[in-house]
């Protein structure tokens, strides 16, 4: 049961057994809502030949997402109090994320971000009554807390007036406002480092990973059910859902091979590095769960060989090679293993290979090309981790 009020201080960064709550987790699922429209549109536009087009929509509304997904996550790690006031803000910023998802359909269709900004809007207003609070009842955070509530303040009036320009203005004007909402951190923690918990953010983090793998799921497992009503089952369509199935329990493995808690608390000065970094990765994750649709229904619609299976293929292994280098780029500094480093290199570039070879294997023969180079790699480092328990 939750507390009436209690009063906001900073809460230990050494606090013992600190777990992600049942409030930040329905806020994940909720956020994942926005995720699952969005790769949904990504697949959509690929599939339609607006590839590029669809790959800039997607990375400008997923940085709303995440941006306030992360606002939110780094937030409770250090103010969590759980009661009343808090939970209804939280309530307050799920509300901004349904809107911005209801407005994702036509970011992409319509170049129209009024329902994402909106969105955005809410979510943003939330978490800046949340630095007020904290403001007011934690004394020793005010500074750094004040300028968070100002610069995430004066930064959505830019959101808001952005709407007021012209298409051609439009996207370098987003540029420019996401570039500053990254500062907003790293300027307000001049004024002093508010306490994070380094097992906290590093559990929040993963089990984002985990539901937007669960999300890449769903998304294969609708567009298997789709082409089995519409063409029937085929051997190509089996080899591409078992080498999808394949491809993100590979993915899943390679991100909690190594565990990385205990590291970001040594290393926290890292923390912004890491934290920034896994935009790009958390991106790639959500548009796997689009490649993976686009693989399917290329192999369902008979287009999974020639040259017309080179698109849908690299839908599929490019975000795969992103995530590969992205994770290992962000964990190296806190886990070493130039060897490790090298061979994670070698395995994106064999999987950006399988989707090059694709007009001759057909798209299932580049998925099932994919899934044995991640199977590889996972199969080489469990083996260097067991060798390394034995030293």
């Amino acid at each position: 049961m939750s507390i009436l009020r209690t009063r906001m201080r900073a809460r230990p960064v050494d606090e013992a057994h600190r777990v992600a709550s049942p409030l930040e987790l329905l806020f994940d699922l909720v956020f994942v809502v926005a995720i699952s429209l969005l790769a949904s549109q990504l697949a959509h536009g690929i599939e339609t030949g607006h590839a590029v087009a669809s790959t800039g929509s997607y990375l400008l509304v997923f940085f709303a997402i995440w941006w306030a997904w992360m606002n939110f996550t780094w937030f409770a790690s250090a103010y969590d109090t759980d009661d009343v006031p808090y939970r209804l803000l939280t309530l307050v910023q799920m509300g901004g994320v349904l809107v911005l998802a209801a407005g994702v359909p036509a970011a992409f269709e319509h170049v129209d971000f009024v329902a994402v900004t909106v969105g955005y809007a809410i979510m943003r207003v939330a978490l800046m009554a949340q630095w007020i609070r904290a403001a007011v009842e934690h004394p020793a955070g005010r500074a750094t807390a004040v300028r968070y509530a100002v610069g995430v303040g004066l930064v959505q009036v830019g959101w808001i007036l952005r709407l007021l320009l012209p298409d051609v203005w439009a996207f370098s004007a987003s540029v420019l406002l996401a570039l500053l909402e990254v500062c907003v951190p790293l300027w307000a923690e001049r004024r002093g480092v508010t306490s994070w918990h380094a097992h906290h953010i590093a559990e929040r983090y993963g089990l984002f990973v985990l539901i937007m793998l669960g999300e890449s799921v769903l998304a294969a497992t609708n567009a298997v059910a789709a082409v089995l009503g519409e063409d029937g089952l085929s051997a190509e369509l089996l080899a591409v859902a078992v080498a999808g199935l394949v491809v993100l329990f590979a993915l899943w493995w390679l991100y909690f091979l190594e565990p990385v808690a205990s590291a970001l608390e040594r290393h926290r000065s890292l923390a912004f590095f890491w934290g920034y970094g896994h935009y790009v990765l958390f991106a790639a994750v959500a548009a796997v769960g689009a490649g993976l649709d686009v693989v399917v229904h290329a192999a369902g619609s008979g287009e999974g060989d020639g040259s017309g299976a080179s698109e849908a293929a690299f839908a599929l292994a490019v975000p795969v090679a992103v995530l590969l280098v992205v994770h290992r780029i962000l964990h190296a500094p806190l886990v070493g293993g130039v060897g490790v480093s090298i061979m994670t290199g070698v395995a994106a570039v064999l999987v950006l290979g399988a989707a090059g070879a694709a007009p001759v294997l057909g798209v299932a023969g580049a998925s099932i090309g994919v899934a044995v180079v991640l199977a590889a790699l996972v199969a080489a480092r469990v083996a260097i981790g067991a060798r390394s328990s034995r030293e």
